[in-house]
């Protein structure tokens, strides 16, 4: 079974709200007994979290080993002050701020970095990024302080210049990557990033009723024909559900993810398609962990 390279174990795929607020007044373990529990149920070994700003995912990385269960966190996210972030992590005005929470990550037993560059699909909306992306030197300097420091990092990040600007400055993963061109691609293709596409995230939103499915069937098609460009063009690709996002649930999530992989790489050779998947999962769990970057 494959990992699951992206993950919030502090949300439940239901209401996120709700799920943020049993752990307000302290990390509540059951909640977070129940999501590890799901993955050993799907029999994913493997689990990357994106973050939160309340300790689950610190907590989550020591409980999970009883449950078989090699779990990886950044901690929290980081954001620049006024953009978007806040829901999973802290944020900085400036880059002596931004170094310090690189270090309280260490101090925390943190295994990676995680930093915010853009915002998120408008799907209420017209499906575009909800706010344009961080500078391309304000991107370089987050991914070279935490160089530095030891870190690999991955970046939540939408757009085709914020991806192009991440690949060509050396993050080690690019989440989400929405809206790339043929540019952006191929910039990821040359460089050693992996890219987690979180397909699902659009994907199960189809017939929930909660948006419009002109848009998100356009969104999907977007990124389906993406991930067959990126992979053509030779670019690391890996499966992450972003579990825990709205209808997509802990577990499952990586199952609907890989199925739609499958789809959309329906006429390659499928054992060739599982080896680099493979390859690509491997190297995240090689660089995003704590004492061995």
């Amino acid at each position: 079974m494959f990992g699951e390279c992206h993950a919030h174990l502090i949300m439940d795929a239901v209401n996120y709200r709700k799920a943020v607020q049993i752990h307000k007044n302290g990390v509540n373990e059951n909640a977070i007994r129940d999501k590890l529990e799901a993955y050993r149920k799907f029999g994913i070994t493997f689990v990357r979290d994106g973050g939160d700003a309340l300790g689950v995912s610190e907590r989550a990385a020591q409980i999970a080993p009883e449950y078989g269960i090699d779990y990886r966190t950044p901690i929290f996210a980081i954001h620049k002050n006024g953009h978007y972030g806040g829901i999973v992590g802290l944020g900085f005005d400036t880059m002596r701020e931004y170094h310090q929470l690189v270090l309280k990550v260490r101090e925390r037993g943190g295994d990676f970095i995680k930093i915010m560059i853009s915002g998120i699909m408008n799907f209420a909306g017209d499906g575009s990024v909800t706010e344009e992306s961080l500078t391309r030197a304000e991107i370089g300097e987050m991914i070279h302080i935490a160089h530095e420091e030891g870190f690999a990092v991955m970046a939540h990040v939408n757009g085709a210049r914020a991806v192009q600007d991440a690949a060509e400055l050396g993050v080690d993963s690019a989440e989400h990557g929405n809206f790339m061109d043929e540019e952006s691609l191929q910039a990821l293709a040359a460089s050693h990033a992996v890219w987690v596409p979180t397909l699902v995230t659009i994907s199960n939103l189809k017939g929930a009723g909660r948006f419009d499915d002109t848009v998100i069937c356009r969104l999907e098609r977007l990124q389906t024909e993406n991930i067959r460009r990126a992979y053509e063009l030779g670019a690391r690709i890996a499966l992450g559900s972003d579990a825990g996002a709205w209808h997509v649930e802990h577990g499952q999530g990586l199952a609907d993810e890989y199925n739609l992989f499958a789809a959309a790489l329906a006429d390659k050779e499928h054992t060739v398609m599982e080896k680099r998947l493979a390859d690509a999962e491997e190297l995240i769990r090689r660089k995003f962990k704590k004492d061995e970057n």
